[in-house]
């Protein structure tokens, strides 16, 4: 990587999630690495340079959001999304889930030093996104292949979905040269076998971003 700087952001971005990305977090100078520092992450994981290859207007639009729609970013980091999210649907409400408690607190500050009234942290568990109310719309961005015992946890995360309610998967593809190790990506097909087991259908597919594959799944 030429650019020392992108190369700091591919690397973190690897890490986003429910739980350390192997490979990094859990390399022996890492295995405690946490998320625990936000004020220091946000300056990477908001850097103005990922929204060249992360596209998050094109992505937004792709979504077809009404203003008044109820979305979930489980992972939300620093807000990334979340905060681009409140804004798309400004009737609406974004609960921005994350289970790193200095990253909620961040989100909640953030909401309100941006004034976004319609931005809600929640604290979030790794088996459960704990939302609050019924969701139109999930998004789960660089965060699918963190989660653990995947079935279970989109069997229970379907209880939160409103009626034609939709979960949306983007995560890194097999030739990304970011992300986590390539034993630890989960190539599309299997993300779409997973989800059938946990009682979803693919809906639609995204083929515009460079590195990670963009599903969306119904019930």
């Amino acid at each position: 990587m030429r650019n020392p700087k992108i190369a700091v952001l591919l690397l973190a971005l690897g890490c986003i999630g429910l739980m350390p990305a192997p490979g990094y977090a859990q390399s022996p100078h890492n295995h405690q690495h946490s998320f625990s520092g936000a004020e220091h992450w946000a300056r990477v994981f908001d850097d103005p340079e990922r929204d060249a290859w992360q596209k998050p207007h094109e992505v937004i639009e792709a979504l077809q959001l009404k203003p008044d729609a109820i979305v979930a970013d489980i992972g939300a980091g620093t807000g990334y999304f979340a905060a681009r999210l409140a804004h798309f649907v400004p009737k609406g409400r974004v609960y921005a889930v994350d289970i790193e408690p200095d990253m909620v607190r961040y989100l909640s500050d953030r909401a309100k030093r941006e004034g976004l009234d319609n931005l809600t942290a929640v604290a979030g568990a790794p088996n459960d996104a704990r939302l609050p109310g019924k969701a139109d719309l999930v998004l789960i961005v660089d965060t699918y292949h963190h989660i653990e015992q995947r079935e279970d946890y989109f069997r229970r995360l379907a209880q939160s979905l409103a009626p034609g309610g939709r979960i949306a998967i983007i995560d890194f593809n097999a030739k990304a040269e970011m992300g986590p190790p390539p034993s630890a990506r989960i190539p599309p097909a299997r993300v779409v076998a997973e989800m059938g087991k946990a009682g979803f259908r693919l809906a639609g597919e995204h083929r515009f971003l460079p590195n990670q594959f963009f599903l969306v799944f119904a019930r």
